[in-house]
């Protein structure tokens, strides 16, 4: 979990914790992620004296860290760049499993440029339907099933091409504690960022908890009042409608 005291596997982690600690000080002894080259994003240098323009998902990004409530009223064109689309693809898994399709990450590799081009005309002219999730379960240690659902490849894409645009807008809201399906933290993370905080600071207790079935039993309930705070009420940053009338089609078409 970690290489030594004070250390950790690609992080740098502080030694010392803040002379004032109070609710920033879990967030201080969280450390940094070292530098792993430029991010998809990132703009190239033209000389080494002169940088390119923000690239247009950027500027997103740099509006949503300015000004908090801020609503985006018009992202649709950055999920159907076919560049977004294309590292979408790149980032899934090669030898995933397939969707109701049949459709193969290295199968639609195959003519990927233009598959691309059509999927994104697809999603810019509202053509574009999600498929239905084949449904598949794998053992538990208790011996009970966990389902899973297996969405087909292009909607794989579309999903982490969304994810993506999104991340530019809510990720500035995030504490850095917070280590749950967010890019470059995992729960290998947040473990080695509790051992660094249990051996260097005083902590009196560590409260581990598991909410069984949260999201199949918390739909109407909890899971919804979440989702209603975080981007359904007028607190909604992501409030493009062509968005989320492609969203509400796709899922009609998705449930039939």
């Amino acid at each position: 979990m970690t290489n030594g005291r004070g250390k950790s596997d690609s992080c740098v982690v502080p030694t010392k914790s803040p002379n004032k600690a109070g609710t920033a000080a879990a967030e201080a002894m969280e450390g940094r992620r070292l530098a792993k080259g430029n991010s998809l994003e990132c703009n190239a240098f033209r000389t080494p004296c002169r940088r390119d323009a923000p690239s247009a998902l950027e500027r997103v990004r740099q509006a949503a860290r300015k000004d908090r409530k801020q609503r985006f009223t018009a992202l649709l064109h950055h999920v159907y760049d076919t560049q977004r689309l294309l590292d979408a693809y790149r980032a899934l898994k090669r030898d995933a499993a397939p969707g109701v399709d049949g459709e193969t990450w290295q199968h639609y590799g195959e003519a990927l440029e233009g598959n691309l081009r059509d999927l994104a005309e697809r999603l810019k002219r509202g053509a574009y339907r999600a498929k239905p999730v084949r449904r598949a379960y794998i053992p538990k240690t208790d011996g009970r099933q966990r389902p899973l659902g297996v969405p087909a490849l292009e909607d794989k894409i579309v999903q982490r091409a969304v994810v993506e645009v999104l991340n530019a807008i809510y990720e500035s809201d995030f504490l850095g504690f917070s280590y749950g399906f967010r890019p470059a933290k995992s729960a290998h993370l947040a473990l080695d960022a509790l051992s660094v905080g249990i051996i260097t600071t005083k902590v009196n207790w560590v409260l581990d908890a598991d909410i069984r079935s949260f999201l199949r039993y918390s739909r109407s309930g909890m899971a919804g009042e979440v989702c209603r705070a975080s981007c359904g009420g007028p607190a909604r940053r992501a409030a493009d409608p062509e968005m989320a009338q492609r969203r509400r089609a796709g899922g009609r078409q998705a449930n039939a």
